[in-house]
């Protein structure tokens, strides 16, 4: 039952602190993501109606089933998470966020160091990164402090 409610908090967690940093990052970002010369014009944009009603009905789905991947791997070490100080499980879970989830993520982003290897030159501008890096710190800062204190 420990696990369960484990992956349910911190299910809720990652998608309320993904949603927020999104909320406010889009604030500074938009020419990310709903501008017709986007600089990231590989995503959906999000001015067009079509592809926003196909990001709105997955968002929620995709964010629950990450949420829920990321907590089943961290069970083996809740034991020891939930030993260690508040300050130290904050910044273990928003730094893994944030490494494991962007910086070394195998996936190929503009900011990231598999885009930096794999992406063509046009996509890695450093106005994309540093809005990515913005909300992806906001993100993890959110998630380590929340889900440090609420988890254990």
């Amino acid at each position: 039952m420990r696990y369960i409610v484990f992956s349910i908090l911190f299910t809720v967690i990652h998608t309320i602190s993904y949603t927020l940093a999104g909320m406010i990052a889009l604030k500074v970002s938009k020419d990310l993501y709903k501008e017709k010369e986007r600089v990231i014009d590989y995503l959906r944009d999000m001015s067009e109606k079509e592809e926003s009603k196909h990001v709105e009905k997955w968002f929620l789905p995709a964010q629950l089933i990450r949420g829920i991947l990321m907590s089943v791997v961290l069970y083996p070490i809740l034991g020891m998470l939930g030993g260690i100080s508040f300050m130290m499980r904050a910044l273990f879970l928003g730094g893994l966020m944030l490494v494991y989830t962007d910086f070394a993520c195998a996936v190929p982003f503009p900011h990231n160091i598999e885009g930096f290897v794999y992406m063509k030159p046009r996509y890695i501008k450093g106005k994309a990164s540093g809005k990515l890096y913005l909300e992806m710190l906001i993100y993890s800062a959110i998630f380590g402090l929340a889900a440090g204190w609420f988890l254990f």
